[in-house]
Order: structure tokens, then C-alpha cells, then sequence
């Protein structure tokens, strides 16, 4: 029996032991990775008494190298998707109702705050950069811009009674 008849009469005995340890998928391709060892590393080794022992040594370490990985990766403890819940895009109507008044509350405060502020604030909110707005606003320097902005910051913090939320 030549080495290539050998070795595919050993697939099946692989196959078979990795099979009852193992997925089918993840049997298979452990076995085609020992064959490989087999073929590449031990090209010497031709007798099926000398191949079997040598063949199911790789295999356990192959089949321990997967094990090792599997817990590296966290594939043990992973949930189906179908048994997850689906997400609800939609706030929940108590969370709906907190943020409209916190809208309105910052609108009512925003409406409070000068000119200046106000023309700051809609300008930020466009995407304009602090060199943009101080050209928008006529200003020699843009620290003035950065100053009247942490002054209408502060202005509206207090219109809001302190606090953000």
C-alpha cells in the first residue's frame, strides 16, 4: 500500500474520532489540517503502525490548540441572535416626555439670552468654527469670540437653573 492509499485509509479513521468529539465541520477540517502535518512534516513516516499513533497525537493536539482558541475568542458562551430581543428605536414615552421638556426649557432659556448669544449659539449650531465667527461677527480676535462664548454658556447654564439636566 502506497503512502497516498495510506493516508486516506487514516482520513477516515481521523475523521471518525474527531467526528464523535467534535462538529462535523470543525472534524473535517482538523483532519484535513493533521493530513497536511502528516504530508509536510513527516514525509518519512510511511508505515500505517508508525502513522496511526503519530496521526492521532497531532490530532489531540490540533483538537486542544482549538479548544484553547475557542475559550481565547469566547465562542463557548455565545447567544443566538434569534433569541435576542430586537431593539426599540422609539424612546420610551416617559423619556419622550423628559426630553421635550428639556427642549422647551432650553428654548425658553435660549430666547432669555441677548442678541449676541443667541447669534453665537445659531452659528455653532450651522458648524461654523470660532475663526468663522469671528469673521461673521466683526472681531479683531477670535479669543473675543471665545470669551463671549464662555460667557453665554455661563448665561444660559444659570437661565437653566444651575444644571443641564
Amino acid at each position: 500500500m502506497d503512502r497516498e492509499q495510506t493516508l486516506a485509509a487514516l482520513r477516515e479513521r481521523i475523521l471518525a474520532f474527531a467526528t464523535s468529539r467534535i462538529s462535523r465541520d470543525r472534524a473535517e477540517d482538523l483532519t484535513q489540517d493533521v493530513l497536511t502535518v502528516l504530508h509536510e512534516k513527516y514525509p518519512l513516516v510511511t508505515e500505517l503502525t508508525d502513522l496511526v499513533p503519530l496521526a492521532f497525537q497531532v490530532l489531540r493536539f490540533k483538537m486542544l490548540d482549538a479548544h484553547r482558541k475557542a475559550i481565547r475568542r469566547g465562542e463557548y458562551n455565545l447567544e443566538s441572535v434569534e433569541a435576542l430581543p430586537l431593539a426599540d428605536r422609539a424612546d420610551d414615552p416617559a423619556r419622550q416626555l423628559e426630553r421635550k421638556q428639556t427642549i422647551e426649557r432650553l428654548l425658553a432659556a435660549v430666547n432669555r439670552l441677548g442678541t449676541r448669544c443667541r447669534g453665537l449659539f445659531a452659528w455653532k449650531l450651522e458648524g461654523k468654527s470660532f475663526p468663522e465667527i469671528q469673521r461673521l461677527m466683526g472681531q479683531k480676535s477670535v479669543n473675543t469670540i471665545y470669551t463671549w462664548d464662555l460667557r453665554c454658556r455661563k448665561q444660559l447654564l444659570a437661565l437653566l437653573g444651575g444644571t443641564w439636566e
